[in-house]
């Protein structure tokens, strides 16, 4: 047995259902019945907490995951694994497991106690904030922000490009649309290669070669880690549900009234359907507007009626999909507005019903906020970045009059759009460079969204102009989006270390979850209709949905 091997002692109990406490048996929560429990230990640290174990039966595409307790011990509910053969996996910074089989008969609890050995590859299980944590140097690591959007860090801290390769690696990973990743790269026809246009790689290309191996054979920066969950982060289930394209993009998830999750694909022209009790997908093709231009789409929204929306991105135009008629109606920029570098990214229906009109945003060279009154079929273009050289929209919300309300990405400004008069206003986040990006508005017409450089989720009120902002507890989280659920809690979404982030913004207490597996987190949503709330996020890079379940 290699010293890489766990020894893990699986017990099935034979006798009668043996009743443990869900994962709270230590926290007062009522008990139920396990299907499977066990001990999570290891040599270095005896009972551990905060270690993720994940079951997955054979031959399934959904994924059950709890996270061990204060004590190191952890159970499944039995209303989570139906009786069959599983194969388990754990995730622990640091520690290494071989995979584990168990056997889950009926009314019966099996048991596998797990124990632990120090991985002999760290750096393989770090996350991009960690990567970011462990690097030398400043301000200049925000740079690498932008290239997590498409693939880990991992590619650029094990490469052996020097400064001039990067430079020209970096100019050449810019032509590529934003929905494109390592599995399904697509480029953008109009991107226009300019040698000049080198100089603004030459910063970032010498940083990204001095924490590389081009002149070195190892690392010679620490490797730093974030420290496992521990106490209310435990309290905990996530199922993560695979999709069936290797290749798909689930962006954003929304969940309907139904209890239907849908999403869609940031890389290819689907929309699709999952049922959650059952784990069945079904996808619906997106009509092509520019068969020459990138495929994929990025917001998913729905309106009043239930219907969904899906911006199309460089195909150039928003879609309607009917769930009723399940057919699509296309709305593709008119002439006078569309060019090969249009590029409609966000689409917000929610409050069209107050005037008949849909709100859209172009984040190609127009750079403009448009809307399209549906009875007319009259579209019209706001620029509320005239007087503000070098601004441009990212997300877009409405408030319950549709005013337009949108975030700045690359600066540290939101925005407003009124719908009658279309005068634009700027509004300045405390935070400098904090890289609002995106959000949605609450019922009391405030905005909720998150600051990805500035690590914050943040709070606008317009009928007092004033901020509030929550500092997030993990350096480099990089909240992608914020949303606040029927309890007054702020939940966001980490896209570079992996952790849901639960706000009391009342108190500022910051939990967070781990997720299982490397998630590139974009939309967030929350489903009020379940007590605790339940929080719903796409793994962008590996083809999946992620359901978060608090116990408490």
């Amino acid at each position: 047995m290699s010293k890489k091997t766990v020894l893990l002692a699986i017990i099935a109990t034979t006798g009668g259902a043996l009743l443990f406490a869900v994962i709270g048996f230590a926290r007062g929560q009522a008990t139920e019945p396990s299907a499977l429990d066990g001990q999570v230990r290891s040599k270095e640290e005896g009972a551990m907490e905060g270690v993720l174990v994940t079951a997955r039966r054979n031959g399934s595409t959904i994924a059950v995951t709890v996270v061990s307790d204060g004590q190191g011990h952890y159970a499944f509910p039995r209303t989570k694994l139906d009786p069959g053969q599983y194969s388990l996996s754990i995730r622990a910074v640091g520690y290494d497991a071989d995979p584990i089989r168990v056997e889950i008969a009926p009314l019966k609890t099996a048991r596998a106690d797990v124990n632990l050995l120090k991985t002999q590859d760290l750096a393989s299980q770090l996350t991009n904030a960690e990567w970011l944590m462990s690097m030398p140097g400043d301000e200049r690591k925000t740079y690498l922000l932008n290239c997590v959007n498409c693939h880990t860090l991992q590619r650029i801290v094990r490469s052996h490009h020097d400064a001039t390769e990067f430079t020209h690696v970096m100019q050449r990973m810019s032509g590529y649309y934003p929905g494109a990743s390592p599995l399904l790269p697509q480029r953008v026809p109009a991107f226009d290669r300019n040698p000049e246009d080198l100089e603004r790689f030459r910063q970032p290309a010498e940083f990204a070669s001095t924490i590389n191996l081009s002149k070195v054979s190892k690392w010679e920066y620490p490797l730093k880690t974030l420290p496992r969950p521990k106490g209310r982060s435990t309290h905990v289930i996530i199922t993560e549900y695979s999709l069936p394209r290797e290749v798909s993009q689930p962006h954003d998830v929304i969940v309907d009234s139904d209890g239907m999750a849908w999403y869609g694909d940031f890389g290819q022209q689907y929309i699709g359907k999952l049922d959650p009790k059952t784990g069945k997908v079904t996808e619906y093709p997106v009509p092509e507007l520019k068969p020459d231009q990138p495929r994929g789409g990025l917001e998913l929204q729905q309106d009043k009626d239930g219907n969904i929306w899906f911006g199309l991105q460089f195909q150039g135009g928003i879609a309607k999909f009917d769930k009723k008629s399940q057919k699509f109606q296309m709305f593709p920029l008119p002439k006078e507005l569309d060019s090969d570098k249009a590029q409609v990214a966000m689409v917000n229906p929610e409050h069209l019903e107050v005037d008949g009109k849909v709100w859209m945003k172009d984040a190609g060279s127009a750079r403009s906020i448009v809307r399209v009154d549906l009875a007319s079929g009259q579209f019209q273009a706001f620029n509320p970045f005239l007087n503000r050289p070098g601004h441009n929209a990212y997300g877009i919300t409405t408030d319950s009059r549709n005013n337009l309300y949108f975030m700045e990405v690359r600066s540290e400004y939101i925005g407003r759009v009124d719908a009658k008069t279309g005068e634009a206003t700027a509004y300045r986040t405390p935070t400098r460079d904090s890289g609002p990006r995106r959000g949605h508005m609450d019922s009391q017409d405030r905005l909720w969204f998150a600051e990805y450089r500035g690590n914050r989720v943040a709070m606008f009120d317009p009928r007092t102009e004033q901020f509030q902002e929550w500092p997030l507890p993990s350096p480099w989280t990089s909240p992608y989006d914020a949303v606040l659920d029927k309890n007054g809690e702020a939940w966001a979404g980490g896209m570079s270390n992996d952790r849901i982030v639960r706000v009391n913004t009342k108190s500022g207490q910051v939990t967070e979850y781990l997720l299982p597996q490397e998630t590139n987190v974009r939309r967030v949503f929350v489903d009020n209709s379940t007590t605790p709330v339940t929080f719903w996020v796409g793994n962008d890079h590996h083809a999946s949905i992620v359901k978060v379940e608090p116990l408490d």
